[in-house]
């Protein structure tokens, strides 16, 4: 079994992003999706510094620009829906908390879809069950599919990966959690939001949201809280629509109509926050990319450039290997580990910056958000902000249509 055969679990963002720089590569891939197909609709996710231009040497760029989402800024209301503070699009030079190309997660997904489908072999509505490496191989179970070998494996399958479960270990040894919970949906209604990403906050570290879809009348709402860990059903959808129902009975502003919106979407997710964090991000022959080996959390803003950059490096550096998985293993760790580790450092005040909780902790939240603009409170932001350009991608001779 040669090295240039490779299966991806995850068909999300990370997953199809290396599948298309393996192509590049040279390298046969194999791309397992537990969902029947890529996963439509989803929140807006930035496209900004590296994660950028990972997708411009794609050859994506126009693409992505044609689906992006038209947003006026981030501003935060109170419960009259009055704007308290405010943060243009084209603040910090468009690489603010809104970047200048937002873009629907299962648009980007679509078009990552479609760039790797004609060269890439997609086995959709399946999963992995088992894990067996050998001296030269991998032998991989199917929850449907026959066990097949391949040369190498990557889980680029989210947070809560199964092909970390299966070669790491167990989650609660990988995953760090913040004390958030968030539930996401997409809400068909009439709310004016003028073309604003709007965020109110409610005591007890509550937080409702609501930005314009990419189609007129629909709204990417989010309903979020901090608690100590909860034990739930994660396969229960039902029961986690109660238990947001009930954190966020009595909020103000647009939280009612939210909710009545939650309960009938189709795209409800509901998970903890949480960063995953590992010494290291393969063992043997598997190798983790993006969220599954070291998620962000939404909250840095920075998830969908590690997911690209990621993938870029570890395609990079297996091509430049010749697919010798130890030498393009410890340089894809060499290269990303002091980004990873910059990324992962949550904005100033962190949780309690996001989800205050109590009144006087909004309050002087919005204060510092008013001073956004001035001294030292501009120079934490640029900060936070750049980081999302701070690595140096290698050239690897990789180029769209280059094989």
């Amino acid at each position: 079994m040669r090295n240039d055969e490779i299966l991806i679990c995850g068909a999300g963002i990370a997953g199809p992003a290396l599948a298309y720089w393996l192509r590049e590569g040279g390298f046969a891939v194999t791309l397992v999706e537990r969902a029947p197909e890529p996963r439509p609709g989803g929140q807006t996710v930035d496209l900004r510094g590296a994660g950028r231009t990972v997708i411009e040497r794609m050859g994506l760029m126009g693409r992505a620009r044609a689906m992006s989402v038209d947003q006026r800024g981030f501003a935060l209301v109170d419960a009259a829906g009055r704007i308290t503070a405010r943060m243009p699009a084209d603040s910090f030079g468009g690489e603010g908390i809104v970047s200048e190309i937002e873009i629907l997660r299962g648009d980007l997904a679509r078009l990552l879809y479609e760039a790797t489908s004609p060269g890439t072999e997609y086995l959709f509505d399946d999963t992995v069950t088992g894990i067996e490496q050998e001296a030269n191989a991998v032998t991989v179970t199917f929850e449907k599919a026959a066990a097949r070998r391949f040369g190498l494996v990557v889980g680029a399958d989210g947070p809560h990966s199964v092909i970390r479960a299966l070669a790491f270990g167990p989650e609660r040894e990988s995953v760090h959690p913040l004390g958030l919970y968030t539930t996401w949906f997409t809400a068909v209604d009439d709310l004016d939001l003028d073309g604003w990403y709007r965020m109110h906050n409610a005591p007890g570290g509550l937080v409702a949201s609501a930005r314009p879809g990419r189609i007129p009348g629909e709204i990417k709402a989010g309903l979020s809280f901090r608690s100590p860990p909860l034990s739930y059903d994660r396969r229960d959808t039902a029961a986690q629509r109660e238990l947001v129902a009930e954190r966020f009975a009595g909020v103000g502003w647009e939280a009612p109509r939210l909710l009545r919106a939650m309960r009938g979407a189709t795209d409800f997710f509901f998970d903890s926050m949480g960063q995953v964090r590992l010494d290291r991000w393969s063992r043997g022959r598997v190798a983790l990319l993006g969220d599954a080996g070291y998620c962000a959390t939404p909250l840095t803003g920075l998830g969908t450039s590690l997911a690209l950059v990621g993938a870029y490096v570890l395609a990079g550096e297996l091509a430049a290997a010749g697919g010798d998985h130890r030498t393009a293993f410890g340089r894809y760790d060499e290269v990303m580990r002091p980004y990873v580790r910059r990324a992962q450092r949550l904005p100033p005040g962190g949780t309690s910056g996001y989800a205050p909780s109590t009144r006087l902790g909004i309050r002087l939240r919005d204060l510092s958000m008013r001073q956004m603009q001035r001294r030292p409170m501009r120079d934490l932001l640029a900060a936070q902000f750049s980081k999302a350009e701070d690595v140096a991608l290698p050239a690897y001779g990789l180029s769209a249509g280059g094989r």
